[in-house]
């Protein structure tokens, strides 16, 4: 298809057509090709999608797997990827990088923060009750350390075990890891 020129009136009191300067060959809309549709099925990359293929493209090239040609390649095409499946054979011939013996935890959600809040805040005044409790108190020895291990300890657990948003690792499907 080819781009004819259009005319249009010329900026002055008469109004003779002049023809349009055409369009540079990069921004015809016949030089960029068909839209091509999505599948209905497909999952649209993000944009950090986009970036860990291509920081496991660099890291390929810098150990000396993929040459660097091969890698500026890859990593344009992955850019320029729209959806995941688009991204999965950018990665094949790469050995997928070895998985952390403990995943990255997200930080913690508002709910939860909050919650653990409250959590210590009942811990410290049952703990300044129990301290004040053996010090005024008609025992002469008792010392509420045992309390104050097992208080301590429930609320490291609750701080361990408390809700999270998602982490990094988290966000990105299998197939992209």
């Amino acid at each position: 298809m080819t781009a004819t020129p259009d005319t249009r009136p010329a900026p002055g009191p008469d109004s003779t057509p002049v023809p349009a300067t055409p369009l540079p060959a990069a921004a015809t809309p016949a030089t960029q090709g068909p839209a091509t549709p999505l599948r209905s099925d497909a999952v649209l990359a993000s944009d950090s999608e986009r970036e860990h293929v291509t920081a496991r493209l660099r890291t390929a090239a810098a150990e000396g797997r993929l040459t660097l040609a091969e890698s500026d390649e890859r990593q344009a095409a992955a850019y320029a990827a729209r959806t995941r499946d688009e991204l999965v054979p950018l990665l094949s011939g790469l050995p997928r990088p070895p998985r952390p013996r403990h995943p990255r935890r997200g930080p913690l959600t508002p709910r939860a923060r909050r919650n653990l809040r409250i959590h210590a805040g009942v811990t410290v005044v049952v703990l300044l009750l129990l301290v004040l409790g053996a010090v005024l108190g008609p025992a002469p020895l008792f010392a509420p350390i045992g309390p104050a291990f097992w208080l301590g300890l429930i609320l490291f657990v609750h701080s361990r075990r408390a809700e999270r948003e998602v982490s990094p690792d988290e966000e990105l499907p299998e197939e992209l890891r």
